[in-house]
């Protein structure tokens, strides 16, 4: 699997390139050069047994590495990472050798970075479905990490020419815009929850640095967001619980209904890493839960998922009574920019 892992190591360096992270590609281009078996980290990861693409594993150790820079322990790491330029091969190579009992325990999981900026994409599709059934929502979001976006109408938002959201928030998202602005239809969250494999307290500082270190590191903005999304996730702790998704939405998708509220399961990157016969089992529950809704119950599934290229993910609304399927956008997959479809 050697070589398997190397080719991944590179194929992901050239889609952070093409989502805006050079730093990330370079320093991925430096493990791809000098991995081998002489520690135990490379080594773990050359030895990989899982998909190295579906396991994440190269974000995994991009975000060890992230997380060292960031804690000071290595100030040649950390000064690389600040210039953004530098022998990335020859501070690796050394890195993985000096902090190889470190860096080995970030394999362990997949990275959570719970993208902010995902609500800028989301919160027009939320828009889209007030305005269809009215503003009262009940929002359930499967794969959920720490919660950040179930607060996502506690964020302000430009999108276009709208100005909708919570104007008074530190949490500003402002997505490149192509297309018609949406609709600013209001929006009424009346209960939320999510679910996750392994939710993240961010509430809990400790974590929230692990979390951050996920981020890539030389996207600025990406991270001022998570702090202040974090900073609203300890004044108003999102409810997520740990569990199968799949169990979790099966579960909720049977549970009453209040009259005049729309019930929206939602997702952002996160059903594909879901084994194929657990999404299958999303898929048959939400419509089943669909031909179950009525005019004074509705549903809504709000999806934000790849297509085919990884560069570009697809937001797509599916709503009930009628179960019509509409793509409202095209998006990048952080949501840095968005090509609203919906009412082009």
């Amino acid at each position: 699997m050697t070589d398997a892992i190397r080719d991944n190591f590179r194929l992901q360096a050239t889609y952070c390139r093409m989502t805006g992270s050079e730093l990330t590609a370079c320093v991925l281009d430096a493990l791809h050069a000098t991995m081998d078996h002489t520690t135990r980290t490379a080594g773990r990861i050359l030895d990989w047994p899982g998909d190295p693409m579906i396991d994440a594993l190269a974000l995994r150790i991009a975000g060890g590495l992230n997380g060292l820079a960031r804690t000071g322990r290595d100030h040649e790491l950390t000064e690389l990472y600040a210039a953004r330029a530098g022998n990335f091969e020859a501070v690796i190579a050394r890195v993985l050798r000096d902090h190889d009992e470190w860096l080995f325990g970030w394999l362990n999981s997949p990275p959570q970075t719970n993208e902010v900026a995902r609500s800028g994409v989301l919160w027009p599709g939320m828009m889209a479905i007030a305005a269809r059934f009215g503003p009262d929502l009940e929002i359930l979001e499967l794969g959920a990490s720490g919660g950040l976006n179930l607060n996502m109408d506690r964020f302000a938002y430009r999108l276009g020419d709208a100005r909708t959201g919570d104007a008074n928030s530190n949490v500003a998202i402002a997505p490149v815009w192509n297309g018609a602005s949406p609709d600013a239809a209001p929006v009424r969250i009346v209960a939320r929850g999510g679910v996750d494999l392994n939710p993240l307290d961010l509430t809990d500082d400790t974590v929230a640095e692990h979390m951050l270190a996920y981020i890539w590191p030389d996207q600025d903005d990406r991270i001022a967001r998570a702090k202040a999304a974090i900073a609203i996730a300890k004044a108003f702790p999102p409810r997520v619980v740990k569990s199968d998704g799949t169990k979790w939405i099966e579960e909720q998708l049977v549970l009453p209904q209040q009259a005049g509220v729309t019930r929206v399961v939602y997702h952002s990157i996160a059903l594909q890493y879901f084994p194929a016969e657990a999404r299958k089992r999303v898929r048959d529950a939400i419509h089943a839960a669909g031909n179950r809704a009525t005019v004074e119950r509705p549903l809504a599934w709000l999806s934000m998922e790849f297509a085919e290229a990884v560069t570009s993910a697809s937001l797509d609304l599916t709503c009930w009574p009628g179960g019509e399927r509409q793509t409202l956008a095209q998006v990048h997959p952080h949501g840095a920019h968005v090509n609203w479809l919906a009412g082009s």
